[in-house]
């Protein structure tokens, strides 16, 4: 470990042990999606997916999402459940999303997700009352007890340089990955799948408890900016730019590769 990771670390371990020192517990199920690196590992499609199956099975869910870069401070509604209700330099590009998809889920802002969860219970009516709580990127907002820890692995660049900020991508020690309940190796193309064991044993050295699980990611349709859709044939062999502004580049493009583009 460099001086300057040694700092971040430093700084690391005093956040980390203030917030566990004052941390507090809401009166639902809380259910925690996050990673230990920056950059995109598939949290904002994780925590869709793990709202829809909620909903499913009969539980009303509601998200609590720290909304980056959104310029609204406080807790406040994204959506109620039915439409976004901020844009998105209120709120930021995932909250919206989110909220876009998202139907009969409500989603919340607010950098304190305990405040949030509480301005949620406080505030929405008997009917969209939460039963449990989701944290979209929330695996260190330790300031909140959560009833399971989500930690999702980017496949494709599983750690980075495995390096501390700010000299690399990750944000705590790999040693981190023991506090999670269930893993989940994302962003795996067809390609890719038997590239995984070596990941998997050195996942397995930190955490030999946690249920572990491989997530596939595949288009399925092309969209224009007016809503109009393409089938994934419409684009094979076609000549293209790409233009990403996501965590992981180099997976978008791959996303490109696989649907039949010469990009």
């Amino acid at each position: 470990m460099t001086i300057i990771e040694g700092l971040y670390y430093i700084g690391y371990s005093i956040k980390k042990q203030q917030a566990l020192k004052h941390q507090k517990k809401l009166p639902c199920r809380v259910f925690s999606i996050g990673n230990l690196t920056v950059g995109g590992t598939g949290k904002t499609p994780a925590t869709i997916a793990v709202a829809e199956e909620a909903k499913k099975r009969g539980l009303m869910p509601c998200v609590l999402t720290r909304g980056y870069k959104g310029s609204l401070q406080g807790p406040c509604f994204v959506s109620k459940g039915d439409k976004p209700l901020l844009n998105e330099e209120e709120a930021g590009d995932e909250p919206i999303l989110m909220a876009e998809r998202l139907k009969g889920v409500p989603v919340i802002k607010g950098a304190d997700r305990y405040e949030a969860g509480k301005f949620a219970l406080c505030s929405l009516p008997a009917a969209l009352r939460p039963d449990v709580f989701i944290l979209d990127d929330g695996f260190q907002h330790w300031k909140l007890f959560r009833d399971k820890d989500v930690l999702l692995i980017d496949g494709t660049n599983p750690f980075g340089n495995r390096r501390l900020l700010p000299l690399g991508p990750l944000r705590e020690p790999l040693n981190a990955i023991a506090r999670a309940d269930i893993i989940v190796i994302t962003k795996l193309v067809s390609s890719r799948q038997s590239s995984v064991s070596s990941l998997k044993e050195e996942i397995r050295k930190h955490n030999s408890k946690a249920p572990l699980f491989l997530a596939e990611h595949k288009p399925s349709k092309f969209m224009t900016a007016t809503g109009e859709t393409f089938s994934l044939e419409w684009a094979r062999g076609k000549n293209c730019f790409g233009f990403s502004g996501i965590g992981n580049t180099a997976s978008f493009k791959e996303t490109l590769l696989t649907a039949g583009l010469q990009v």
